[in-house]
């Protein structure tokens, strides 16, 4: 396949697919005698489960340890469970962050519904914010 049917077959740009080549997560396409990339068919289910992999959350290194595998002829699904956990785990963490970063905001608006903007001194840039510091700091 024309590196254009390829692209074509995947709804991509054909510079994606040079992109995943040079990352080296494509194995380098035969090559006609006018220098066009030929590539072999399996190659659109493997862009397919880079995407697929993107989608999950693995970053291109990840996705290139378990194309090192496949290729290297070993099932890489425990690795691949491995790496899914470790998202999972940054996911529930990024969660608890959110969690947190959710109080603060609804705090600050509760803040702000009580505060009058002409109150707002030349040595304070926003009483909301200031004021939510220095109200936290005599509550500590």
């Amino acid at each position: 396949m024309l590196i254009g049917e390829v692209a074509e077959a995947l709804g991509v740009h054909s510079h994606t697919i040079r992109f995943y080549e040079k990352q080296g997560l494509l194995p380098a396409p035969h090559r006609q005698p006018n220098g066009y990339r030929n590539y072999d068919p399996t190659i659109v289910s493997r862009v397919n489960f880079i995407h697929s992999s993107q989608a999950a959350g693995l970053t291109l290194s990840e996705i290139m340890s378990v194309l090192s595998l496949r290729d290297a002829g070993q099932a890489p699904c425990a690795h691949v469970s491995t790496l899914l956990e470790r998202k999972l785990d940054v996911v529930h963490e990024r969660q608890r962050e959110l969690a947190v970063l959710e109080a603060e905001l609804t705090r600050l608006i509760h803040t702000s519904q009580g505060l009058v903007p002409s109150d707002c001194g030349e040595k304070d840039i926003c009483n909301i914010i200031s004021d939510s510091r220095s109200n936290q700091d005599e509550n500590s």
